[in-house]
């Protein structure tokens, strides 16, 4: 066996929103496989605490900390530029940025919904357009999208929500077509409910917890390192053969059947 098909020694990761919660999981994952890693999140303090995290579990890694709000075009494109700076083009790019408002359709403001598609599609297709010169600079570069079940079925979390994650999902096997030519694989992972900080206040109401769990047929709520798990092996040299995929981390949510 080819060790090197299990390693990202050397390769370049961007992932953005990885302060916290998936994002850092997927950092620290990246970190794990031998990845130089660089987190973009909009709180300044809580980037650099991460990374002082992820340093202190990876004190060989190396992690660069960059403070952008990836929902705003000029940031965008600082990011991009900042990789660009570096002269090594990009290996992975992570769009994991995303946020959500959680109302009933006709209670959103028309700046309310906006802002989801911006945050959590819009975004993530602007990064990818720029990313895509740095990522053609070396053979089997990679995109992975995280987009959620949300996008796939009704899951209460608000209409925008879900439209913009299935947006993301058709992306994903859109740009896998095209770009394959091009030696840039894109897939995405579709997770259910895990357990970060953006969940935890509905997790903590027990009757609702029961809830997911009855639909979960593993009976237990995801843990980013599961995201994130699957977010490597499809960056991984392994997956090379690999592309316009959307793999659930959802314990069988999608399956349950009656």
């Amino acid at each position: 066996m080819d060790p090197h098909r299990w390693r990202l020694d050397g390769q370049l990761a961007l992932v953005t929103g990885g302060s916290a919660g998936i994002g850092r999981a997927i950092a620290r994952e990246l970190l794990g496989f031998g990845a130089r890693v660089v987190i973009v999140a909009r709180d300044g303090d809580a980037l650099e605490a991460a990374r002082d995290e992820l340093l202190e579990e990876c004190p060989d890694g190396e992690v660069r900390a960059l403070v952008g709000d990836v929902a705003d075009e000029e940031q965008r494109r600082e990011v991009l530029d900042w990789v660009e700076d570096q002269g090594e083009g990009l290996n992975i790019l992570v769009n994991n940025a995303g946020g959500n408002l959680t109302r009933a359709a006709n209670d959103y403001t028309d700046e309310e919904w906006r802002e989801i598609f911006e945050v959590n599609l819009f975004s993530a297709f602007e990064l990818s357009r720029y990313a895509f010169p740095l990522l053609t600079q070396h053979p089997g570069s990679c995109i992975v999208n995280v987009g959620s079940v949300s996008g796939m079925t009704h899951v209460r979390s608000g209409a925008p929500y879900g439209m913009s994650k299935a947006a993301m999902h058709q992306m994903t096997r859109n740009l896998a077509v095209e770009w394959a030519e091009d030696g840039v694989r894109v897939n995405s992972v579709a997770p259910w409910y895990i357990r970060t900080r953006r969940t935890s206040a509905k997790l903590a109401d027990p009757d609702y917890l029961d809830e997911v769990l009855l639909r979960t047929p593993m009976g237990r709520v995801g843990e980013p390192e599961e995201v994130a798990a699957a977010v490597a092996f499809l960056c991984l040299p392994a997956a090379a053969y690999i592309t316009g995929e959307c793999i659930a981390v959802d314990g069988g949510f999608l399956r349950y059947g009656f």
